[in-house]
């Protein structure tokens, strides 16, 4: 009797356990989540007075295929409009350039 109680006790714990870690992980991914969406929006906020600039509009395509690629494919539109960006958005000189082609991406 006194193994099954022993047995119970440790999968008791192992299972408190578990649920200790799996909440630690959810907690720690909504956090996470969080701050990529608040990022999101303020580059979106930053960005929408552009939004109806002909050379944001045009840098669309190469925006996309900057983001599908990881950076690896940069086209002559996409850097016209990360140019004009910063220069009217100066608070964004330090973000990345996929931040922002995804940020021209959701206009």
């Amino acid at each position: 009797m006194h193994l099954k109680k022993t047995l119970f006790a440790s999968f008791l714990t192992l299972g408190m356990a578990g649920s200790a870690c799996a909440s630690s992980l959810v907690a720690t991914t909504d956090t996470l989540l969080g701050a990529v969406a608040a990022s999101a929006e303020a580059l979106s906020d930053a960005t929408s007075s552009l939004r109806d600039s002909k050379v944001v509009r045009a840098a669309r395509d190469d925006a996309a295929s900057f983001v599908a690629s990881a950076g690896a494919i940069r086209g002559v539109r996409l850097e016209a409009a990360l140019a004009l960006i910063r220069g009217h958005a100066p608070e964004l000189a330090n973000t990345g350039d996929l931040q922002l082609a995804q940020a021209i991406l959701s206009q």
